[in-house]
Protein backbone atom coordinates (compact mmCIF):
# COMPACT_ATOMS: atom_id res chain seq x y z
CA UNK A 1 0.00 0.00 0.00
CA UNK A 2 1.13 3.49 -0.81
CA UNK A 3 0.12 6.77 0.76
CA UNK A 4 -0.98 9.52 -1.63
CA UNK A 5 -0.33 13.04 -0.35
CA UNK A 6 -1.56 15.53 -2.91
CA UNK A 7 -2.50 19.18 -3.31
CA UNK A 8 -4.70 20.50 -6.11
CA UNK A 9 -4.90 23.97 -7.61
CA UNK A 10 -6.92 25.69 -10.27
CA UNK A 11 -4.86 26.68 -13.31
CA UNK A 12 -4.84 30.37 -14.27
CA UNK A 13 -3.20 30.24 -17.72
CA UNK A 14 -1.65 27.91 -20.28
CA UNK A 15 2.00 28.72 -19.52
CA UNK A 16 2.36 25.15 -18.17
CA UNK A 17 2.35 23.89 -21.77
CA UNK A 18 5.79 25.33 -22.54
CA UNK A 19 7.18 23.80 -19.32
CA UNK A 20 5.74 20.31 -19.85
CA UNK A 21 8.19 17.47 -20.53
CA UNK A 22 5.54 15.02 -21.78
CA UNK A 23 1.81 14.40 -21.94
CA UNK A 24 -0.53 11.42 -21.67
CA UNK A 25 -4.05 10.73 -22.91
CA UNK A 26 -6.22 9.29 -20.11
CA UNK A 27 -9.65 7.65 -20.03
CA UNK A 28 -11.01 6.67 -16.64
CA UNK A 29 -14.18 5.52 -14.97
CA UNK A 30 -15.29 4.48 -11.51
CA UNK A 31 -16.54 1.07 -10.40
CA UNK A 32 -17.26 2.54 -6.95
CA UNK A 33 -17.49 6.13 -5.71
CA UNK A 34 -18.19 5.63 -2.01
CA UNK A 35 -16.83 8.30 0.35
CA UNK A 36 -14.94 5.55 2.23
CA UNK A 37 -13.06 4.65 -0.93
CA UNK A 38 -13.12 4.67 -4.71
CA UNK A 39 -12.27 2.03 -7.29
CA UNK A 40 -11.04 3.49 -10.57
CA UNK A 41 -10.26 1.98 -13.97
CA UNK A 42 -7.78 4.05 -16.01
CA UNK A 43 -6.30 3.71 -19.47
CA UNK A 44 -3.20 5.89 -19.88
CA UNK A 45 -1.89 5.81 -23.43
CA UNK A 46 -1.28 2.08 -24.00
CA UNK A 47 -1.42 0.82 -20.37
CA UNK A 48 -4.31 0.23 -17.99
CA UNK A 49 -4.64 0.25 -14.21
CA UNK A 50 -7.11 -0.59 -11.49
CA UNK A 51 -6.71 1.78 -8.55
CA UNK A 52 -8.31 1.64 -5.11
CA UNK A 53 -8.16 4.82 -3.03
CA UNK A 54 -9.12 5.01 0.62
CA UNK A 55 -10.93 7.73 2.52
CA UNK A 56 -9.36 11.16 2.06
CA UNK A 57 -8.07 12.67 5.31
CA UNK A 58 -6.97 16.24 4.65
CA UNK A 59 -4.64 15.89 1.66
CA UNK A 60 -3.72 12.24 2.28
CA UNK A 61 -5.22 8.82 1.56
CA UNK A 62 -4.23 5.20 1.08
CA UNK A 63 -3.78 4.01 -2.49
CA UNK A 64 -3.32 0.63 -4.19
CA UNK A 65 -2.69 0.40 -7.95
CA UNK A 66 -2.41 -2.65 -10.23
CA UNK A 67 -1.68 -2.88 -13.94
CA UNK A 68 -4.39 -4.76 -15.85
CA UNK A 69 -4.88 -5.71 -19.53
CA UNK A 70 -6.03 -2.78 -21.67
CA UNK A 71 -8.83 -4.89 -23.19
CA UNK A 72 -10.18 -5.60 -19.68
CA UNK A 73 -10.08 -1.90 -18.86
CA UNK A 74 -12.11 -1.02 -21.97
CA UNK A 75 -14.66 -3.70 -21.02
CA UNK A 76 -14.92 -2.31 -17.47
CA UNK A 77 -15.34 1.26 -18.75
CA UNK A 78 -18.23 0.13 -20.97
CA UNK A 79 -19.90 -2.42 -18.69
CA UNK A 80 -19.37 -1.74 -15.00
CA UNK A 81 -18.31 1.88 -14.47
CA UNK A 82 -20.94 4.18 -13.04
CA UNK A 83 -21.44 7.82 -13.98
CA UNK A 84 -19.39 9.77 -16.48
CA UNK A 85 -16.26 8.52 -18.20
CA UNK A 86 -13.51 11.08 -17.68
CA UNK A 87 -11.23 11.97 -20.58
CA UNK A 88 -8.24 14.23 -20.08
CA UNK A 89 -4.75 15.07 -21.26
CA UNK A 90 -2.15 15.12 -18.49
CA UNK A 91 1.00 17.22 -18.87
CA UNK A 92 3.96 16.56 -16.57
CA UNK A 93 5.67 19.76 -15.48
CA UNK A 94 8.85 19.67 -13.36
CA UNK A 95 9.05 22.66 -11.04
CA UNK A 96 11.42 23.28 -8.14
CA UNK A 97 12.18 19.61 -7.46
CA UNK A 98 8.62 18.26 -7.80
CA UNK A 99 6.61 17.07 -10.81
CA UNK A 100 3.26 18.79 -11.28
CA UNK A 101 0.49 16.98 -13.16
CA UNK A 102 -1.65 19.42 -15.11
CA UNK A 103 -4.89 17.84 -16.29
CA UNK A 104 -6.84 19.39 -19.16
CA UNK A 105 -10.25 17.75 -18.96
CA UNK A 106 -12.06 17.08 -22.21
CA UNK A 107 -15.13 15.35 -20.81
CA UNK A 108 -17.46 15.36 -19.01
CA UNK A 109 -16.73 19.12 -18.87
CA UNK A 110 -13.70 21.14 -19.92
CA UNK A 111 -11.48 22.68 -17.25
CA UNK A 112 -7.82 22.56 -16.13
CA UNK A 113 -6.41 21.62 -12.73
CA UNK A 114 -2.86 21.10 -11.41
CA UNK A 115 -1.90 18.48 -8.84
CA UNK A 116 1.35 17.84 -7.05
CA UNK A 117 2.17 14.72 -5.04
CA UNK A 118 4.21 15.47 -1.95
CA UNK A 119 6.78 13.28 -0.18
CA UNK A 120 5.24 14.03 3.24
CA UNK A 121 2.57 16.14 4.93
CA UNK A 122 5.03 18.84 6.00
CA UNK A 123 6.22 19.63 2.44
CA UNK A 124 5.22 23.11 1.26
CA UNK A 125 5.78 23.20 -2.50
CA UNK A 126 6.89 26.27 -4.40
CA UNK A 127 3.99 27.27 -6.61
CA UNK A 128 4.54 27.55 -10.34
CA UNK A 129 3.25 30.70 -12.06
CA UNK A 130 0.29 28.93 -13.68
CA UNK A 131 -1.46 27.87 -10.45
CA UNK A 132 -4.16 29.81 -8.66
CA UNK A 133 -6.61 28.90 -5.92
CA UNK A 134 -5.83 25.86 -3.74
CA UNK A 135 -8.77 23.42 -4.02
CA UNK A 136 -7.17 20.55 -2.09
CA UNK A 137 -9.83 18.65 -0.21
CA UNK A 138 -12.70 20.26 -2.13
CA UNK A 139 -14.90 17.33 -3.29
CA UNK A 140 -16.09 19.37 -6.28
CA UNK A 141 -12.65 18.78 -7.84
CA UNK A 142 -12.35 15.05 -7.14
CA UNK A 143 -12.25 13.17 -10.45
CA UNK A 144 -14.73 10.70 -8.97
CA UNK A 145 -17.32 13.48 -8.59
CA UNK A 146 -17.19 14.75 -12.18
Amino acid sequence: MAKEIERKFLVTDDSYQSLATCSHHILQGYVSRRPEGTVRVRIRDDKAFLTIKGLTKGISRDEWEYEIPVSDAYDMLQRVCEGNIVEKVRCLVPYDGLVWEVDRFIRPRPFVIAEVELPDLSTRPSLPPFVGKDVSGDPAYYNSNL
